[in-house]
């Protein structure tokens, strides 16, 4: 079916049936162009089989609709690869469900682009464990707004890494819950620089 999907519209490719996006091989996937990935609906792509997104080119990837993002789920979000995962656009970063961020790894979370990980909603920045909060870079917590700041807990917080907290702004610091600081540890307190403290 590869060497037929390349000759397939954009429409054609939007009538196809679950069960043909379900009998869709790896081969197939990686035949599908940026428009007919586009094309596919939110249903269709919920259908996909998660051995088969090592297939789909990042071109096609980026084309998925945001509505179609949101309807993946842990499982398949999970197996999408580092190139993936750059390759989503912040629109469809923002648009993972909260409850299917559990699927992806440190390594994934560390892919994200800065623009993405400023993309995410508070809700979706709360969702993360301590563990893939802490696979952030330095330059990806460094792009966190100030209200994304806020809006972690205690336990996010406190899982920092003195790195992390280094990267801090003096505005993030200032946007730190007061109540989150009491979970600081000695050496995260001694992380931050003169002017954080006095932001506090």
């Amino acid at each position: 079916m590869a060497t037929l999907i390349p000759s397939l519209t954009t429409a054609q490719i939007a009538g196809l049936s679950t069960a043909t996006i379900q009998a869709f091989t790896t081969e197939d996937w990686g035949a599908l162009s940026t428009a007919q990935a586009a094309a596919l609906t939110s249903a269709q792509i919920a259908a996909i089989q998660s051995q088969d997104f090592v297939g789909i080119s990042t071109l096609a990837l980026s084309g998925f609709s945001t509505a179609g993002i949101g309807a993946l789920n842990s499982t398949q979000i999970s197996v999408l690869t580092t190139a993936q995962v750059q390759a989503l656009t912040s629109a469809q970063v923002a648009a993972i469900e909260t409850s299917d961020l559990a699927g992806l790894s440190t390594t994934q979370v560390r892919a994200f682009e800065t623009a993405d990980v400023a993309a995410l909603s508070t809700n979706q920045l709360s969702a993360l464990s301590s563990g893939q909060l802490t696979a952030l870079s330095s330059t990806q917590v460094a792009a966190l707004s100030t209200t994304q700041i806020a809006g972690l807990s205690s336990a996010q917080i406190g899982s920092l890494t003195t790195a992390q907290i280094v990267a801090l702004s003096t505005a993030q610091v200032a946007a730190i819950e007061t109540a989150d600081l009491a979970g600081l540890s000695t050496a995260q307190m001694r992380a931050f620089e003169t002017a954080d403290v006095a932001a506090m």
